[in-house]
């Protein structure tokens, strides 16, 4: 079964380090020929329905990737990966979005 990315987002304050995620994943997104734009928010309000208290969050189909700042492109690449690899799933772990 084939991970489908529905959507990418940051979500930040606003500040130089959320932005420069932003500018990371938009980076990432492209070199890994992801249809899907990569966009941004500084709706405070959705980290705290997710239980965050600190900015800026990699989502990727709603769901917190990467917290905080100081990642690479290669790591957000790294992200965005497992969201795109065939994947075989039990159905037992009811951890992922397949079960």
């Amino acid at each position: 079964m084939k991970n489908e990315i529905k959507n990418i987002q940051v979500l930040g304050s606003g500040c130089p380090t959320c932005k420069q995620l932003f500018e990371k994943a938009k980076k990432a997104a492209k070199s890994l020929n992801l249809s899907v734009p990569v966009e941004y928010s500084d709706d405070i309000s959705k980290l705290i329905e997710m239980g965050l208290m600190s900015s800026p969050v990699l989502t990727v189909n709603d769901l917190p990737v990467l917290v905080g700042g100081g990642y690479s492109e290669a790591d957000i690449k790294s992200a965005l990966e497992i969201f795109t690899e065939e994947r075989s799933c039990s159905g037992a772990c009811h951890n992922c979005s397949h079960c």
